[in-house]
Order: structure tokens, then sequence, then C-alpha cells
């Protein structure tokens, strides 16, 4: 398990590395000589053998920049002997994966391991037994420092831990990286929650609990791996970009199986080519709809007025109006998928007619049952009183019919809501101008025919922006699972935005979820998080401000430019572009046509949102409406005024500003033209 001896405690740390990548290596080839050919008995076995061991392969990659471990724990007491420097007690590494010798034996410990816990939660007021935690210190790839806590040492001062804070604040190139050499005690008990409950994390902004919520999933996939493997896990994000920044976490983690989408793409029964206006889109997704739309599924349903008559060979059956009412009564009661009652409805019948055939001497069998659901005059009476009910075209009608709508809103929605829903264009279902609430209202009534399948796990993140309405399209999809929802009340930005947790709780059908708040930011410096947290008290009055473990002066510049503001923003990116890192210039989106055009005349690339960074390429262009969820380690703030005039109301403009001025890591320039808004002082 360890190193040969050396004097150099560094180099035996080296050693230890350098061993484990070629137990790595060694895993990996004996995974990639594996043959099966002998031992599936089928092409299916064989083709999930196959797909089982090219994942195993895929997650023993050995990535060069990536540490292989990160942290080593020193226990008290030995279960095994142990030579080597640092004393007597069991000693473990700690890393991204696990990592054997040839016998077996562990070089490196899982993070999601129990034995790994005490790495983030240890203290020296609890030290849970560990005598001595060591921090490394990688630069490329090489291990080039580490740092030690003496846990059981009384006398030892607590001090902060340099590499922890390098660690936090390395430069940000590339897609968004793991935390798991930086998790904090607060954040592991999230990530280490148990698998039957639902979390919900408010998190101010630089808290981590996008990162708290995707090691969540690696943390479910290590310890109920073969649970989730048959249910499936799902990471919901607010758009495209941010997906694409985040998708590289898991796969670092050794987790590939993982997929990802959008509210949006979960709901795409429909091609969305329109955007509805602000109240209507609020009308649509309000919680009351679920009730017009059930009412609208129902609609259809007709009490028969004639009896049900069968013809069997020489004889007729008769099942009386009144035995008919009772049962479609009986499954309406029932509250049952529009769709299963359907399915049922030609069984019930048909049972009746048995009842009929055996009280008249004859004794059927359930073949015969199957036949008479399936008679010509069984399903006719089924399609005139239980019609079937395709989703699309029900809410096409409830939109474009006044008529049809005033029926199934009645008491609910009034007469001006109505009108803001209704529409005249598109009466053709070919040419109907969906929008992305009408796709989601589809979704509904889809699942109020026929039941959608439910996932192990969710995590939806950005959730303060979700309508009522799509809290409960994602929490169909986790239904009988459980979910992660992440998200920050400050930074809701819809028309509908989230006021209130145990409201979007109810919404999700999680009432009783565990609600955790994260105040304490590693990203944003204290300066700036302290600057934007003044726009608190109006647009989220309950939140307590964050505060930042990085005090960092000089991280805020704020420089007000009336004659020559692009200019002054272009010479800021070209001054962020010096300093190694990632730069994100945030500006209204009205303005990116002018910014485009700016930059190119002054000869600095530019990334969209989404695009990697990369050394060559360092600054991305980033609308207003687009900056949630990301980061970056410089932010050039274009005219604040007009992120805030983009919007629909002043207050949820300010929400917007707020995202803007939380999405720096290391320095935030604030460029201004127009006057700041009064609470920014």
């Amino acid at each position: 398990m360890h190193s040969p001896a050396t004097t150099d405690p560094l180099q035996r740390e080296r050693d230890h590395l350098a061993s484990s990548r070629a137990a790595l290596r060694a895993m990996r080839e004996d995974a990639q000589a594996l043959n099966i050919s002998d031992v599936a008995g089928t092409w299916v076995t064989a083709a999930v053998l196959h797909n089982q061991i090219q994942n195993r392969i895929a997650a023993l990659a050995d990535l060069a920049h990536t540490p292989l471990f990160f942290g080593r724990l020193d226990y008290l007491h030995a279960v095994s002997s142990d030579e080597s420097e640092g004393g007597g007690g069991e000693r473990f590494y700690i890393g991204r994966r696990h990592v054997h010798d040839a016998n077996g034996d562990p070089m490196v410990i899982d993070w999601r391991a129990p034995v790994s816990q005490p790495f983030y939660r240890a203290s020296r007021t609890a030290p849970m037994d560990v005598d001595k935690r060591r921090r490394f210190g990688y630069t490329s790839g090489e291990l080039t420092a580490y740092e030690d806590e003496n846990l059981s040492d009384p006398a030892e001062r607590d001090t902060a831990s340099a590499l922890l804070a390098a660690e936090i604040e390395k430069p940000r190139v590339g897609p968004m990286r793991d935390i798991v050499a930086t998790i904090q005690p607060e954040q592991d008990e999230i990530v280490r929650a148990d698998i039957t409950g639902t979390v919900c994390v408010q998190g101010a902004p630089g808290t981590g609990k996008t990162a708290v919520g995707l090691h969540r999933v690696a943390y479910l996939l290590y310890a109920h791996r073969d649970r989730l493997a048959r249910t499936g896990t799902l990471v919901i994000g607010p758009n495209s970009s941010f997906l694409s920044y985040i998708e590289q976490v898991l796969p670092a983690l050794g987790e590939l199986d993982v997929a990802q989408a959008t509210v949006q793409q979960l709901v795409a029964h429909v091609e969305v080519r329109a955007e509805d206006s602000a109240p209507a889109a609020r009308i649509k997704g309000d919680a009351r709809m679920a009730e017009v739309l059930r009412r609208a599924v129902r609609s259809g349903i007709t009490l028969p007025t004639e009896p049900c008559m069968v013809i069997r060979g020489s004889r007729r059956w008769r099942v009386p109006a009144y035995e008919l009412v009772e049962i479609i009564e009986e499954l309406t009661t029932r509250e049952i998928r529009y769709g299963a009652a359907m399915e049922a409805l030609p069984q019930r019948i048909a049972h009746a007619v048995l009842l009929k055939m055996e009280q008249g001497g004859e004794a059927p069998d359930d073949r015969v049952q199957d036949a008479v659901a399936r008679s010509a005059q069984v399903k006719a009476t089924v399609k005139a009183c239980w019609p079937p009910v395709d989703p699309a075209k029900l809410v096409h009608r409830l939109l474009t019919d006044a008529a049809f709508l005033a029926q199934c809103a009645e008491g609910l929605l009034d007469e001006d809501e109505q009108a803001l829903i209704h529409r005249t264009a598109g009466r053709s279902l070919k040419t109907a101008p969906w929008t992305p609430a009408d796709a989601v209202l589809i979704d509904e009534a889809t699942d109020l025919v026929q039941r959608t399948a439910s996932l192990g796990h969710v995590v939806v993140d950005e959730a303060q922006d979700l309508s009522p309405m799509q809290y409960r399209a994602v929490g169909r999809r986790c239904s009988t699972g459980s979910a992660t929802v992440l998200g920050d009340l400050a930074q809701g930005t819809t028309p509908w935005a989230t006021a209130s947790w145990t409201d979007a709780l109810h919404h999700l059908g999680k009432p009783a979820a565990h609600i955790e708040e994260l105040t304490v930011g590693f990203r944003v410096p204290e300066e700036v998080i302290a600057y934007a947290s003044r726009l608190l008290p109006t647009i989220a009055p309950g939140l307590a401000p964050a505060s930042s473990i990085r005090d960092t002066p000089g991280s805020l510049t704020i420089r007000h430019t009336p004659d020559t503001l692009v200019e002054s923003v272009v010479e800021a990116c070209r001054t962020a572009l010096k300093r190694e890192g990632s730069t994100g210039l945030i500006t209204a989106d009205a303005r990116i046509p002018l910014f485009e055009e700016a930059l190119a005349a002054a000869g600095l690339p530019f990334l969209t949102p989404g695009a990697e960074t990369t050394e060559q390429a360092r600054l991305t262009l980033v609308p207003a409406s687009l900056a949630k969820g990301l980061e970056y380690d410089y932010v050039v703030l274009d005219e604040p005024a007009a992120v805030i005039a983009g919007e629909p109301d002043e207050r949820t403009g300010l929400r917007r500003l707020y995202v803007a001025l939380t999405r720096a890591v290391s320095g935030l320039a604030v460029l201004h033209a127009e006057p700041l808004p009064p609470e920014l002082g």
C-alpha cells in the first residue's frame, strides 16, 4: 500500500502518486483484457456485458491534469501495521476514485466511501479518531506541496488552509470542475443525505450549491448504484449553456451515465415556435391550470342512456344503461389516469356480460371476457362514453375555443385571465404557435392520460425560476424517487419566480422535503458579495446576506464613464485578459450586437456562453439573461441600468443585476454611464 522509504516526505507522496497511477493503468488494462465470449449466453447478455465493460474502462481513465488523490487521513488507532512517515495508525489516501494494487489492497480510497467522510467533517473539537489530515497541492497535475492539520494535538492553533484557498481560487479555464477536494462540512452533510428524502438547498451566490447537487448525484450512485441503475438519474438545468458548463463534472468523478436536460427538453411534445407575454405565461404556469386541464381531459366523459347489447352466437346479452352508469361513475370517482380507466372500461362491461352469462347457465372463462371486451358493441359504447384524448389537440382546443375554456376554467380563472391565454391565431393544430408554457400544459395533460415514468433521483438547479406547472412536470419525473432542489430566491428572474420554497416543494409533490440554507460563500470575494447584497432588502427581504471566506481587497472596481462607456468596457476586458483565468463580459441582451462589433473591431476574440474556454480563448460575451449559474475569474459588467431596463419590471431587473454582480471569482469591474440604482449607493 505504501511507497518505499525515503527521507523526503514530499518525494514519498510523489512516489505513492506514481504507484497509484500505475495501479490504475493496470486496473484499466485488466478491464480491457476481459474476454466475455464464453460467459454471455445470448447476444443480448453479450451486448449488456460489453456495454458495462466499456463503461468500466472509460471510468478508469487517468485524467492527466486531474489529481488522482487530494488528501490523506492518518487515524489514531491502527487496523494494520504502518511503518511509513507519520506514525502507527491506519492511513488512507482520499481521491476521486478507488484504486487498488495487484493484491487488491487499496492505494486510493473513493471520496464517497464512509472511511473518507472524516476528511470533510473532522475538526479539532470533533477529530473522529483522526490524528492527522493532509491536503495536497498540485500544479498541472504534478504534486508540488502538502499541508498537515494535527487534529489530535489540542495545543496546535487553527489556521486557514492555504492549499484549500488556492484550490478554491484556482483560475477557471474550461468547463466547471468538481469541488471534491474542497467540500466543506455543511456541504458534505447535504451530499451524503439519505436517498429516501428530498433536499432543498437555498444557496447564496458562490456557496457551491450547484457543485453540491452534482456531487450528491455522484455520492448516491456510489451508495445506491444498483437501485439507481434500474431507475435512472437526471440533472435539470435552466438552459443548454448551463448544461454545457457543468457537463464534465460527473465524468471527472467517474460517473458517465447521468442524463442532463432542461425542463423544456423534458416536455418537448410539440415544436415551440412562439413566446407568451409575461402575463399570459404567468397564468399558464399557475397551479390552477392543473385543475383546468383535469376538467378538460374528463369533459368528454358521457353517461350512457342506452344499454349495451352484446351478441354471442345465437344469444344476446344486455347490459342496461343504469349498470353502465354505475361502472363509469365508479371509474370516475377512483381518480385513476384517464387512459388507464379507458382501458379498464371494456373489461368492466365484459365482466358484467359474463355475470349474465353465468346466470343464464353458461360457464364462460377469461378468454370469453377478453373476446367480449374486444367486440364491436363494447368498443362503440366505450368510444361514446369515454372517448380517447390526444393531449396536444386538447390543449389546442382549450386555448382557441373560448367557450370550452370558460367551461373548464369556471371558478378558477376569471374572464380577464381567460382572455390573456385565449388565442385566435393558429386555429389549425399544424400551424399552432406553441409556446414554452403550452408545452408544459401538454405535458400535464399527457400525464393525466398516462402516468409519466419516474426516475430514482432528480437534481433540479436554478429551481427558483420554475413555475408551479414546471415544478409539477419535474415532480412527475421523480414521483416514486427523490430530488435535490437547488436555487436562490434572490436570483428569481422569471415572471413566475418562486417566492417560497415551501410552496415550490408543494407543487413538486415533495412537501416533506428538508430545506437547508448555505450562506457562506467560497467563490465570490467578500467585497463583491457585500456590494451585491445591498440589493437583498429589495429583491428578497427574507434572506440573510451571504458572507465569504475570501477577503480579497481590490476585487471590486466601479467606474463612471459617461462619454466613453463602450471603449472603457473593451479596455477593461483587455486588462482582465492580461491576468490568468477566464473573463466574462456581461451586458444587457439588447447590447450584445453592440459589443460583438466593438470586440471584433478591437481584435479581441470572444466565445458565447456554453463554449469551452481555452488558454487561447478566455473571453466570453454573456447576455445577462444567460449569466445565471456561470462563473468567471474576472467579470466586466456593462451598464447596470440597461440590465435592469431589459426586464419587464424593476424588481426582476434588480434580481437580474444581482445575478450579474455575483459571477466573479477574483475580480469585478462595474462600468456605467447612467446612474446606478439607489440600492447600490
